[in-house]
């Protein structure tokens, strides 16, 4: 059988205890050296029968901020379908019994394994942003989260995890050691969700994941060690110059960031806030520069003539052997992608053949990013397929799906919340 069809046969069932046990000690010693600490509003771990477990999805490594404070109850996490296509994840997450989803789009297998996963007592993990925050600020939570949590009715907890980011930021994999906290709490009763609307649920959840890791750090002052790098692929978050507007003209050099056009240079300290050199100028927070970005982007898609096209590599996932080192799929084509208001099209070559797509912009609400911000990939008719833009421009794409979504009415609008009300 091919990857995809051991997935697609596969009903999860508890993870063995004895392996879970392993995991925790391990997951123990991580969160020490991370000096990650744990407060507590309520405790999981005293509810008699099955949970879901959710966090704001801070970073790459947030298994870390959920399982212990649930443990000993076992969780069946939720996580990204592309990643059961890479060693060594490929042969962990299966014995762990984690439940493969295709982000961003309906998983009809994926919602089977959670349903039966509850109803035999046991519980759940979701990440109900879909995707480890890019900016370090988190993003609505997926439509269809409110409608799955109502639908198991089972008590709900929470973990806020603040600082993982900026341990694990999306922009640059090398770890900036630093602290981080966690506070867990319950978000909701069965009784609760039976009572509230959908749009309560979602409304509630968004308020209490809220979270912007550079906000946070403000407050707390915590250093974070860069290394003399600090600004290391910096310039593929912050692509636009905020004093002359030129995009992806950013050198980064150590800690700084210098705009080729006009030389606007700012610097980045390991408490992670920004400073103008000289006469140059720049937001107050790294989020700030990303927020003008977004706000940009949703002008430029609302010009009747908008659209953004390049040249890009197309890769695929493999049938049989998993992928190795960083490898996140297997370049298969290359092509046309445009946006244009009527949404997503390609025109190109796929496995030696010519191959066409077009997804509706209202069935686009983002991209996935399997590791940083190099590439981004959507499943077209169930297919995963990961681009590579030769211009680098991958948040750019990223940001004008998004308002494109928006602007023409799809269900993952954006949300008023930055912060929770206890951290305002």
């Amino acid at each position: 059988m091919t990857i995809d069809e051991r997935i697609k046969k596969t009903s999860v069932k508890r993870p063995p205890r004895w392996m879970y046990w392993i995991l925790m000690q391990v997951t123990k010693v991580l969160n020490a050296l991370n000096k990650t600490s744990f407060t507590y509003k309520a405790d999981p771990k005293a509810e008699p029968g099955p949970i879901v477990m959710i966090a704001n999805h801070s970073s790459r490594v947030d298994y870390q901020f959920t399982a212990p404070v649930c443990y000993p109850k076992m969780l069946n996490y939720v996580v990204g379908y592309n990643e059961f296509f890479r060693f060594p994840t490929n042969l962990l997450l299966p014995f762990m019994q984690v439940i493969p989803k295709k982000n961003f789009t309906p998983d009809l297998h994926a919602m089977k394994n959670i349903l039966n996963v509850v109803k035999k007592g046991g519980n759940i993990c979701i990440m109900p942003e879909g995707m480890s925050s890019i900016t370090g600020m988190a993003q609505p939570v997926m439509p269809g989260s409110a409608k799955l949590l109502k639908k198991l009715g089972v008590p709900v907890y929470y973990s806020k995890i603040s600082g993982a980011y900026l341990n694990y930021t999306k922009h640059c994999l090398d770890q900036r050691k630093g602290r981080i906290d966690v506070v867990v709490d319950r978000m909701f009763t069965p009784q609760q969700l039976k009572d509230m609307t959908v749009e309560e649920i979602e409304d509630t959840m968004n308020r209490l994941l809220a979270h912007d890791d550079y906000m946070w750090n403000r407050k707390e002052k915590v250093r974070f060690k860069g290394k003399g790098g600090m600004a290391k692929n910096l310039d593929t978050l912050l692509y636009r110059c905020p004093r002359c507007g030129s995009v992806y003209e950013m050198d980064t050099e150590g800690n700084t960031m210098t705009c080729r056009c006009c030389g606007n240079k700012i610097e980045l300290d390991e408490f992670y806030q920004l400073h103008p050199v000289g006469d140059s100028i720049c937001p107050e927070f790294v989020t700030d520069w990303t927020i003008m970005e977004r706000e940009r982007a949703a002008e430029e898609v609302r010009r009747d003539d908008f659209v953004h096209q390049g040249h890009v590599k197309v890769g695929v996932l493999p049938e049989h052997k998993a992928l190795f080192g960083s490898a996140t799929s297997i370049i298969s084509g290359e092509g046309m992608l445009k946006l244009d208001k009527e949404g997503l099209h390609y025109d190109g070559t796929l496995e030696g053949k010519p191959y066409k797509f077009d997804i509706a912009s209202d069935d686009l609400p983002t991209y996935g990013m399997c590791t940083d911000i190099t590439r981004f990939y959507t499943f077209v008719d169930g297919r995963f397929l990961e681009f590579y833009p030769d211009a680098g421009d991958v948040l750019l794409w990223d940001h004008l799906t998004e308002e494109m979504h928006r602007y023409n009415g799809g269900k993952w609008q954006n949300t008023p919340y930055r912060h929770d009300a206890a951290e305002a």
